[in-house]
C-alpha cells in the first residue's frame, strides 16, 4: 500500500519539479558569480554542491556539469561556502567584479566541516566556533535523521530526547526541559502554537520541506527572551526569498521530498519551487503532505494514533543592492489521535484537530554606515486547537492570536568590540478557552529591548548579553475568591545575561565557557487553569501566584576539529528558581480525572554531553553520542519527574561519494530516579540500519535513502512516554526516501 501511494505522489508531483530543470550553461552576467565544483583528484563535475553566501542569503546549487550561478547584491567581494556530503567543505573569497569563472575542487572526506549555524550568534558561523552546544541538520544528513515528526528527528542529537502521547504529540526535551522552556523558531520568528501548554499538543511545525533544521543547547535567551531556558530550536525555510534565482528565463529552484514508512503505512511530500519573475522579485511556493494510520508495536496497534498533515505557503521580495524586503503566507492543519487506556480516558481515546496561519513581514536593510544589516520583521499568527470526544463532542478548545515585531541591528568593528547587535521586540497575544475549561480568556502583552556584543583578542573571543523583558498578563475576569485563589492581572520584568569566552588553542583544538542567566513567565494555562484538559486525560489547576522562573545555566566544553575526528564534550549544570511543574496529587476529580496542580519549586539540572565522529581509516567512519542530565528539587533532593535516563548512539558506516551504509544501536539505562506517581522504566538496546544512494539524474544530484528501525522487533518503553503503561514503543520498521535538491 505504502509502495502505491508512494509512486502515485511520484507521478502527480516530481514530473513537475524535474521538468523545471535544465544544464545550465556558463554565461558570464553582471550581479552573478558563476563558477563549476568539481572533485580535485579526478577533475570530475560534482551535481548536488550547495553554494552559499551566508552575509546575503544568496544560495545555489551546482548542476550535473558542475556549474552553479549565485546571485548577489552587490559587485564586491564574498565569502562563498561550497558544501557536499562526502567532500570537504571549502570556503574561499570571490570578488564578484572580476567576471571570471570560480573553479571549485574539493577533496573527498568522510567527515564534513561543521556546518553554519545563524541561531542565537551575531554573525554566521561554523558549529564549532558558537559559544553554546550547537547541532545543525540539513541536506542528505536531514534526510537520513527525517521522521514523523520534529522532535523524533532530532531525537539523535546529544542532549535531546522526546517525551509523547503518541507518535502525533512527540515534543523534543533538551537537557530534561521541554515544553515552555523549548523555544520553537521558524525563520527565527516564534511559532505561536500551543505545544507547550499540554503534552498532546503537537507543534505546528514540520521539518520534512526545511532548508536546515538548528539545535542550540543550553539558555540563549538574549536574542529570543522568554522560553528558552533549555534552548532554541530553528526552523529554516527561507520563506521570505532573500535572492533571485539564476536569470535564465523559466529556471527554477526548489527541492522535492518523498517518504514512506511502514510501521505506521504513513506517506508524504513536499515541493517547494523559487521562480525568478524579474531580476528583482522571486517567488516561492511550498506543498508538503504527509498522513499515517495507527502506530504497530511488537505487542499489537496502539489505536486512534493516525495523523493527517497538510501545510501550503507562499512568499515573495523585493531584492536589491540594499537588502530585500517581502512578505510570506503560511497554512498547517493537522488531525491526529491520542490513544486511549489511561486513568480518566475515553476507551476509543480523543481527537485533535488543529490549524495555523502565519502571515508575515521582513525586510533585511545593508545601509551604509554604522550597521551592516537591519532586520525588520512583522507578523500575525492565529492558531485553534480543538479536542473531539467520541463521538464527536468539542471537549476542549484554545484559541491564539499573536501580533509581533522586531527590529535587530547587526554591526561590524565599533572600536574594541569585533560585532555585535541589538534591538527591540514587542508583541501581543490573545488567548481563548471553551469546552470543558474554565480558564478566564487572556490577553499577553509583552516589549523587550536587547544587545549582544563580542570582542575578539585572538585566539580568545569574548561575548557578553544583556536584555530586559516586561510582560503583563491580563484575563478578563479579576475573581478573589475563586478555588486556585485571586485571578488578577500580573505583571513580570526580568533581565536576562549572559558572559561568554572561546579559546581556540590550537588549529583543531577549542575550549569554551558561558554562563546565563535567563527566565521565563508563567503561563496563561499555568496561572489561571481550572477543569479537565481531555486529551491529556488530566484535571489542570493552575496557581495565580506563581513567580518568574529564573535559571542560570553554566556550559563548560572541549571541542576537537580535524580532517578526521571530530569531537565535542559539555558539562552543564542549571539552577532554576522557582521552576514550575504539574504535580499529580494522586486524587481524582470530580469528573474521575487525575488532578495535577502547578507548583514552583527551585530545581537543580546537572549533566553532561558528548559526540565523537571519527574516520579512522579510508571512506569507514564512527559516530558515538552520549547525554545524561540528572533533575532535583533543590530543598527535598527528590527527582523532578519525566527525565530522560542516561542514553547514547553508537554507529558505524562506510560512506565512498555515491553510496553509503550505516549500522547503528541506541541505548538507554534503566531510569529510577522517579517523581511522586511516577513510574521506572528499564533499559534498552535497540538496532538499526541504514543505506543510500546518490545518483546524478537530469543534471540533478538524487539521493535515495532506505532505513530500518528496532530491526530485532524488541519491546522497550521510552520514559518520557505518557503511553509507556499501555504500549511500548513502535516495532520494526522500514522507511524509504528520496530527495532531490535543484
Amino acid at each position: 500500500m505504502v509502495t502505491r501511494r508512494l509512486a502515485g505522489l511520484i507521478t502527480a508531483v516530481l514530473a513537475m519539479a524535474i521538468g523545471a530543470i535544465g544544464l545550465s550553461a556558463q554565461v558570464e552576467h553582471a550581479g552573478e558569480i558563476e563558477g563549476v565544483v568539481r572533485a580535485a583528484d579526478s577533475d570530475e563535475p560534482l551535481a548536488g554542491a550547495v553554494v552559499s553566501i551566508a552575509a546575503s542569503g544568496g544560495r545555489a546549487v551546482s548542476h550535473g556539469d558542475g556549474t552553479f550561478h549565485l546571485a548577489v547584491p552587490g559587485l564586491r567581494i564574498y565569502t562563498v561556502r561550497v558544501e557536499r556530503l562526502g567532500y570537504r567543505t571549502v570556503t574561499l573569497e570571490v570578488d564578484a567584479s572580476a567576471e571570471e569563472i570560480v573553479v571549485v575542487e574539493m577533496e573527498a572526506n568522510p567527515i564534513s566541516l561543521p556546518d553554519l549555524v545563524v541561531t542565537g550568534s551575531v554573525v554566521a558561523r561554523a558549529a564549532n566556533e558558537v559559544l553554546r552546544p550547537t547541532s545543525v541538520f540539513a541536506g542528505e544528513e536531514l534526510q537520513r535523521r527525517l521522521a514523523g515528526t520534529l522532535a523524533e528527528t532530532l531525537a539523535s542529537e546529544p542532549g535531546l530526547a522526546v517525551s509523547s502521547m503518541g507518535p502525533g504529540s512527540a515534543h523534543p526535551v533538551i537537557r530534561g526541559l521541554s515544553g515552555d522552556r523549548i523555544l520553537m523558531l521558524e525563520d527565527g520568528e516564534r511559532v505561536g502554537d500551543e505545544f507547550a501548554s499540554g503534552p498532546d499538543h503537537a507543534t505546528a511545525l514540520d521539518a520534512s520541506s526545511a532548508r536546515r533544521v538548528e539545535v542550540i543547547r543550553g539558555p540563549g535567551a538574549i536574542l529570543y527572551g522568554s522560553n528558552a531556558l533549555g534552548g532554541v530550536i530553528n526552523v529554516v525555510r527561507d520563506d521570505v526569498p532573500p535572492s533571485v534565482p539564476h536569470h535564465l528565463t523559466g529556471a527554477l529552484t526548489g527541492a522535492f521530498t518523498l517518504q514512506g514508512q511502514s510501521v505506521s503505512n504513513a506517506v508524504g511530500g513536499s515541493l517547494n519551487l523559487t521562480q525568478r519573475l524579474t531580476s528583482h522579485i522571486p517567488v516561492r511556493l511550498e506543498l508538503s503532505r504527509r498522513s499515517s494510520g495507527d502506530l504497530t508495536t511488537p505487542v499489537g496497534l496502539l489505536q486512534n494514533t493516525n495523523t493527517d498533515i497538510r501545510e501550503v505557503s507562499g512568499g515573495t521580495s523585493w531584492v536589491d543592492d540594499w537588502g530585500h524586503a517581502g512578505a510570506t503566507f503560511r497554512y498547517y492543519g493537522n488531525d491526529y489521535g491520542i490513544p486511549g487506556g489511561f486513568v480518566g480516558g475515553h476507551e476509543a481515546g480523543v481527537r485533535v484537530e488543529m490549524q495555523r496561519t502565519a502571515a508575515r513581514l521582513r525586510g533585511v536593510l545593508r545601509p551604509p554606515g554604522a550597521f551592516e544589516s537591519i532586520e525588520i520583521d512583522a507578523g500575525h499568527t492565529w492558531y485553534e486547537h480543538r479536542e473531539i470526544e467520541p463521538p464527536d463532542i468539542l471537549g476542549t478548545l484554545y484559541e491564539r492570536q499573536t501580533v509581533s515585531g522586531e527590529i535587530l541591528a547587526r554591526h561590524g568593528g565599533w572600536g574594541p568590540v569585533s560585532s555585535g547587535a541589538m534591538g527591540t521586540r514587542a508583541s501581543w497575544e490573545d488567548f481563548g478557552f471553551g469546552g470543558a475549561l474554565f480558564t478566564p480568556n487572556s490577553t499577553q502583552t509583552s516589549l523587550a529591548v536587547f544587545a549582544l556584543e563580542e570582542v575578539d583578542l585572538n585566539p580568545i573571543r569574548l561575548e557578553a548579553g544583556l536584555r530586559y523583558d516586561w510582560v503583563r498578563v491580563r484575563p478578563d475576569r479579576e475573581d478573589p475568591s475563586s478555588d486556585i485563589g485571586h485571578i488578577r492581572a500580573r505583571s513580570f520584568g526580568a533581565a536576562s545575561g549572559s558572559l561568554g569566552a572561546l579559546a581556540k588553542l590550537t588549529r583543531s583544538f577549542t575550549v569554551g565557557a558561558s554562563v546565563a542567566r535567563a527566565f521565563r513567565t508563567p503561563s496563561v494555562n499555568e496561572l489561571f487553569s481550572e477543569g479537565p484538559h481531555l486529551a491529556a486525560y488530566a484535571f489542570e489547576v493552575g496557581n495565580p501566584s506563581l513567580e518568574t522562573e529564573r535559571g542560570t545555566g553554566i556550559d563548560l566544553f572541549v571541542r576537537i576539529t580535524g580532517d578526521r575526528l571530530n569531537a565535542e564534550v559539555t558539562w552543564f549544570h542549571n539552577a532554576i528558581a522557582d521552576y514550575v511543574f504539574p504535580l499529580e496529587t494522586g486524587e481524582l476529580s470530580r469528573v474521575r480525572l487525575p488532578i495535577f496542580q502547578f507548583q514552583g519549586e527551585d530545581a537543580v539540572l546537572t549533566g553532561f554531553e558528548s559526540a565523537l565522529e571519527w574516520a579512522p581509516i579510508g571512506d569507514l567512519t564512527v559516530e558515538a553520542v552520549a547525554s545524561y542530565v540528572q533533575g532535583r528539587i533543590k530543598a527535598t533532593d527528590e527527582p523532578l519527574p519525566l527525565i530522560p535516563p542516561l542514553q547514547a548512539r553508537f554507529a558505524v558506516g562506510y560512506a565512498p561519494r555515491d553510496w553509503f551504509v550505516e549500522a547503528e544501536t541506541r541505548v538507554a539505562a534503566r531510569q529510577d530516579r522517579t517523581g511522586p506517581f511516577e513510574t521506572a522504566t528499564d533499559g534498552y538496546a535497540v538496532l538499526d540500519l541504514a543505506a543510500g544512494v546518490r545518483i546524478t539524474f537530469m543534471g540533478r544530484l538524487n539521493v535515495i535513502t532506505l532505513r530500518g528501525e528496532n530491526l530485532g522487533n524488541a519491546v522497550y518503553r521510552n520514559h518520557l512516554s505518557r503511553v509507556k503503561e499501555i504500549m511500548p514503543e513502535a516495532g520494526r520498521s522500514i522507511s524509504v526516501a528520496y530527495r532531490v535538491v535543484f
